[in-house]
């Protein structure tokens, strides 16, 4: 099997201004491309050359040999998840559905956004901040580097990158207003919702949908 680059939902100027043309020429055809062709060098002539790609990051995963292996798979997986976690005029508030979860395991939407800025700002070094559905509430996590829920069997319903390369050409080292913009702006909350509704029609998590997507 031959991992491929998915292509983008939109077109790189799409997220603009929020995210400019620039900054996607380089984050998506050059950072997750460069994972995509590392992965496929490290997989070649293994037994994780036959596998899927969320099967190479599980087994991967507790395979300390295949550190490496794990990081640029996790990092495929990561960036598809992330661009699909943004629509072009996208943010504000959720849907009904969703809202009211929000509303009910965060006390509030404004609520929820605050703790989603304030654990931003808690991620120390590059990472991935999520928004995920795990057992009965859901809940605002980061992950370190190539890190990722599915190892732990959670459910993601939507990602930030906070990796430096995500927003430092628009937004330098202002963090804080990158995923500010990513709240108001970007965050594809149609796609949380369909995820959402995944996780309560199986009835349970990652691990048993295999497929990531």
């Amino acid at each position: 099997m031959t991992f491929k680059l998915s292509p983008l939902p939109y077109a790189e100027s799409a997220l603009a201004p929020a995210i400019s043309a620039r900054t996607m020429e380089y984050h998506y055809g050059k950072h997750h491309a460069g994972y995509i062709d590392k992965l496929n060098q490290l997989v070649q002539g293994t037994p994780y050359a036959r596998m899927p790609l969320a099967e190479v990051i599980l087994k991967a995963a507790r395979d300390k040999a295949a550190s490496d292996i794990f990081n640029n798979a996790a990092q495929v997986w990561n960036h598809d998840f992330f661009w699909r976690s943004m629509t072009p005029g996208g943010g504000g508030s959720p849907g009904d559905v969703l809202a009211r979860k929000i509303a009910a395991d965060f006390g509030s939407f404004d609520e929820f956004a605050k703790a989603f800025a304030a654990k931003a700002a808690g991620q120390f070094g590059s990472g991935w901040l999520w928004l995920i559905a795990d057992d009965a509430r859901l809940q605002i996590v980061s992950t370190s580097n190539a890190d990722l829920p599915m190892v732990s069997g959670k459910h993601a319903l939507l990602t930030c990158d906070v990796w430096e390369h995500a927003y430092y050409l628009d937004y330098q080292n202002d963090r804080a207003a990158f995923v500010e913009t990513f709240l108001d702006k970007l965050a594809n909350w149609e796609f949380a919702a369909e995820r959402l509704a995944e996780r309560r029609s199986a009835g349970t998590g990652e691990r048993a949908r295999m497929t990531g997507r």
